[in-house]
């Protein structure tokens, strides 16, 4: 892995002390897909970045310096690429201090393994993700619900878990968007109330003309086609949910080919 960080416009040797996305969880992150030294969906994921820091009410980096770092970091390599900002640094307690200057870093990381080739396994997770609209859709820094979901489960035949919300309506995985085909229409659950907003997520919604609805346990597991997707693994077919099997849908293949044909990074797994 490499990483560099950042205070500012500054390059600085370490993260710095104080610093309040440690402390609170009060910062951002995007994991973004790189092909090629470079980001095909930057312009979408600096949007959601932009999203996030208004609602918390911070500033961000010069998005054109963060785009050369990440270019020089990654040095044309195909990997993934991920940028987490903070607030910045201040003293304790958790009113913000004004004037402060974000911190930020870029580190690089190893591709994902591939999907396997006849669909993901899934199961149901116990943890709720709790319902708070002011932070609905932001991929912001405090992810303990979803590590207390992803570790119910060691099992290396279990791909991903689905999560819902405290109302018990299905949200998402623990690391991805759900979608599900029902009477020939795509749903994927809205972020409204909790879960992110995905970029991948975005994608579909429009290639898809999907709509947007709350989703109960059994109309997943009744659903004609389900799928998941995120901006690292792209559109990813789903074959099992604990007792459910699906066979290979060509709607999500379809799909598959269309995200191919748009995103360079995924041109490679589609034959």
């Amino acid at each position: 892995m490499s990483v560099r960080y950042f205070t500012g416009d500054r390059a600085v040797s370490a993260w710095p002390d104080h610093d309040r996305g440690l402390a609170y969880g009060d910062g951002l992150f995007e994991t973004i897909r790189a092909h090629r030294g470079d980001v095909h969906w930057w312009d979408a994921h600096w949007r959601r970045l932009q999203r996030g820091a208004d609602a918390l009410r911070f500033g961000l980096p010069d998005p054109a310096r963060v785009r050369d770092e990440a270019r020089a970091l990654l040095a044309g390599a195909d990997a993934v690429l991920k940028l987490i900002v903070t607030r910045g640094s201040g003293g304790r307690g958790y009113a913000a201090v004004d004037g402060i200057e974000p911190n930020w870093a870029l580190s690089v990381h190893p591709l994902p393994p591939a999907a396997p080739a006849n669909g993901l396994h899934l199961r149901w997770c116990d943890t709720r993700l709790a319902s708070q609209p002011a932070l609905a859709g932001l991929k912001h820094c405090n992810r303990l619900e979803q590590v207390l979901a992803r570790n119910e489960w060691s099992e290396p035949a279990i791909h991903e878990g689905l999560v819902r919300s405290v109302e018990g309506d299905v949200v998402s995985a623990t690391a991805a968007n759900l979608f599900v085909l029902r009477d020939g229409q795509w749903i994927t659950p809205p972020v409204d109330r909790c879960g992110v907003a995905g970029v991948c997520r975005e994608w579909a919604l429009q290639a898809l003309r999907a709509t947007q609805a709350r989703l109960a346990v059994t109309e997943v597991e009744a659903a004609d086609a389900v799928f998941l997707c995120n901006a690292v693994r792209g559109i990813l077919p789903v074959a099992r949910l604990g007792a459910r099997e699906w066979g290979a849908h060509p709607q999500v293949a379809q799909l598959r080919r269309q995200l191919a044909a748009e995103h360079p990074a995924f041109a490679t797994e589609v034959s």
